[in-house]
């Protein structure tokens, strides 16, 4: 290359699943006429791959050199007009990769994945008020004054609709030059959180709590918190004081991730009380023009136009966050933090990272917080401020187990006669009930009462669920459905297909036939097709419309129901079975947060379990209030086991269409697993699901002790593994699920 055409050597990262950056080659209008770049580290570029042009991440602007000359290396075509991606987020991104060995293409995707972030962004006319306004102003134009936003500008219809007066008002005080214009690329901004609006009067317990986090939010430096308290004692109000905090620094953002975010309406108003505006939501379910403009809000480099609350599930750790001050987990205990495809990881450990790389405080909240997160508060790794009292009248509602070796079920019978007489009193006291059973659907099988037959899908080693609505069989794994067949498929046999076992469907059924003048609300995710529906039932619950309600585990996240006194639990003893090590764990949280909807207001509480094993020692931590005790016990089977926290463990699950590529390929990575590297290899073995959306399965499990280097140890063990044409591998590193 001539010195008249200086040209340099980068590494770009595409967002596929590949292991690295490639080298392209730097030239013409993106170098300067001195040979310096004008492309930095996280800038976007387009750049070719074979016959395709695709955007794409700069890497390393001063990689290491490689055997390739640059003349065989491919020109960046352009630099895009986008933000560059913070370095907090390109550190993020890389240890992700590492630490679950996911292709680091693969981790930038789920930062980059936003449909339409490459389109050339529109610019827009805004307005804002001036800074000096004459004391005088038509009785519009004041309206106008009053109803500003902070020094949000807005369209001139916005101004027109929040101020309610006409176009005419607001274009005349522009041609006054009392607003001036502002050119804004993109879209318009959001709300901005309204910090003086008075905030709720909180308890000495909460307002320490508050007061701390305040002080760790105003340091700006890397501190994990468990933030524990009994279920009602306010922790969603303590941690908005270190959210407002958070926000006193012009353009400092807060990212809040909560378990599933179709189901936060209460948080939602709650936060909206506080702020006077609703956060930035951030989930999958967003269209393309949403989740385009959630990202460019989070991007935003001038601090007046960005967005300061973004509440999303756990894939809003990879958005751009320019000045992140504050991570909140909510409900940090919650299974769905974790992701259990494409990169396997954990919401919850990676806010404690991507805090890390941030340098802000992250709080994990919960009223029953998991075990590796009370190993740290205890190692005092983490701070910790515990709240033991509800607040206001509130007390914790009375525990009660219903044996139902004694007080027997009669057949299609799923309510005892004592649950029967409580649900009846509560409804003639006007008070609310709550029936849970964490099992959708109307029956988890459906089978031929003349051959056996079961329905299983076809796709997958599971039952089809029956669904009573819409007269459909689904699978809740791959969401193949079909509808309920009339007669057997196997034998034909007319009229002999019966539904096995309880759904929350079918125990909403039983209670309307037991109680026909009763409203009943089902909350259940395949129920609730928006999260406007879901906002709709929870507004008629609040406002008494609804009588009972019947649940799945959705109703144990937060939800606050004055009214509602009466907690049935249908099946305590659901999921206490298996080979799952956090089996007892998860259900005592589970029952711990659903007992806790009850009595939340002035109304004293009741919670009724319905069980086979009252004696099992997770329903007597819950009818005994000894959580600690039974955590203790919980903490020294899995250290005698040397099971996580206290160990390590990680799954490789190898899948493909064929069986014996499959097994083949499962069975050379156990013999090539390394000797004498401390680790542990159990299997290979059909995973317990051993075919998925159309995928033969087998697992292998590797425990180590704590002190191996065990992802250094995998990394270079697979990569020495080749594997049949078809078949592919993940790594679970610290596995939730075992299917």
């Amino acid at each position: 290359m001539s010195a008249l055409f200086p040209s340099k050597r980068i590494q770009v990262l595409l967002p596929l699943p590949l292991a690295g950056p490639f080298d392209y080659l730097v030239e013409g209008d993106l170098m300067s006429g001195a040979g310096d770049l004008l492309v930095r580290r996280g800038d976007f570029v387009s750049v070719p791959l074979g016959s395709r042009v695709l955007q794409g991440v700069v890497w390393d602007i001063a990689p290491p050199e490689t055997d390739v000359p640059a003349a065989k290396l491919k020109p960046v075509y352009d630099r895009l007009d986008l933000p560059p991606l913070p370095e907090s987020l390109l550190k993020f991104i890389d240890w992700v990769a590492s630490y679950s060995l996911a292709p680091l293409g693969a981790v930038l995707k789920m930062a980059v994945s936003v449909p339409r972030m490459f389109d050339k962004a529109k610019i827009k006319t805004l307005y804002r008020l001036t800074a000096a306004l004459p004391e005088k102003l038509t009785e519009g134009r004041r309206a106008v004054v009053d109803a500003a936003l902070g020094d949000m500008p807005m369209t001139l219809k916005d101004w027109a609709e929040l101020a309610a007066v006409g176009e005419g008002v607001v274009r005349g005080m522009v041609k006054a030059g009392q607003m001036v214009a502002v050119e804004v690329k993109g879209d318009a901004p959001y709300p901005a959180p309204d910090l003086s609006l008075p905030a709720p009067r909180l308890s000495p317990d909460q307002q320490e709590a508050g007061d701390h986090l305040r002080g760790l939010v105003k340091a700006h430096s890397f501190g994990p918190v468990l933030l524990e308290g009994i279920t009602g004692s306010g922790k969603t109000e303590v941690y908005f004081e270190a959210v407002a905090e958070a926000l006193e620094k012009p353009g400092g953002q807060v990212l809040v991730l909560v378990p599933e975010i179709a189901l936060t309406a209460q948080w939602l108003d709650r936060f909206q009380t506080r702020f006077g505006a609703e956060p930035v939501v951030w989930h999958s379910e967003l269209t393309p023009v949403q989740r385009r403009r959630a990202w460019w809000a989070v991007a935003e480099r001038d601090e007046k136009f960005r967005a300061r609350v973004i509440v999303g599930a756990r894939s809003a750790l990879f958005l751009p966050f320019q000045d992140l001050r504050l991570i909140v987990v909510d409900e940090e205990h919650s299974p769905t933090f974790k992701q259990e495809d494409g990169v396997m990881y954990h919401g919850r450990d990676m806010a404690v990272v991507r805090a890390m790389q941030g340098q802000c405080p992250v709080v994990l909240a919960s009223a029953t917080p998991s075990l590796e997160t009370l190993l740290n508060a205890q190692a005092e790794k983490y701070d910790w401020l515990y709240m033991g009292e509800r607040h206001g009248p509130a007390v914790l509602p009375d525990m009660t187990a219903i044996d139902l070796r004694q007080h027997k079920l009669a057949s299609g019978i799923w309510l005892s006669d004592p649950l029967r007489d409580a649900l009846a009193e509560n409804l003639a006291r006007g008070e609310q009930s709550l029936l849970y059973l964490n099992r959708r659907g109307y029956a988890p099988l459906t089978l031929c009462r003349s051959c056996g037959h079961r329905m299983e899908c076809p796709h997958c080693s599971a039952w089809l669920v029956e669904h009573k609505k819409g007269a459909r069989l689904t699978c809740h794994h791959c969401g193949y459905n079909c509808r309920t067949p009339d007669s057997c498929p196997e034998c034909k046999a007319e009229g002999a297909m019966v539904a096995c076992g309880p759904g929350v469907e079918r125990v909403a059924e039983e209670l309307q036939d037991l109680f026909p003048e009763g409203r009943i609300a089902l909350l259940a995710s395949d129920e609730i097709a928006s999260p406007a529906e879901l906002r709709a039932v929870i507004r008629a619950i609040e406002d008494h419309e609804v009588d009972f309600i019947v649940g799945t585990q959705i109703v144990t996240k937060g939800y606050h129901f004055p009214l509602l006194t009466l907690v049935g639990v249908v099946d305590a003893d659901l999921g206490l079975g298996g080979g799952d090590p956090r089996a007892a764990e998860r259900t005592w949280q589970q029952l711990e947060q659903v007992a806790g909807r009850a009595g939340r207001a002035e109304h004293p509480g009741r919670v009724l379990l319905q069980s086979y094993s009252p004696e099992h020692p997770v329903l007597q931590a819950l009818l005994s209030g000894d959580s600690q005790a039974f955590l203790e016990q919980e903490a020294h089977a899995r250290e005698q086991q040397n099971l996580p926290p206290f160990g390590k463990l990680a799954a490789i699950i190898v899948s493909g269409a064929d069986f014996n590529g499959v097994a083949k390929s499962a069975r050379r990575i156990a013999a090539l697993a390394p000797k004498d590297a401390g680790l542990t290899v159990l299997g290979p073995v059909p995973a317990p699901m051993a075919y998925l959306r159309g995928k033969n399965r087998f697992r292998l499990l590797i425990k180590a002790d704590k002190a191996v280097r065990l992802q250094k140890i995998m990394a270079g063990w697979l990569d020495k593994c080749p594997l049949e044409r078809g078949v592919s591998l993940q790594v679970d590193i610290d596995p939730y699920s075992f299917f």
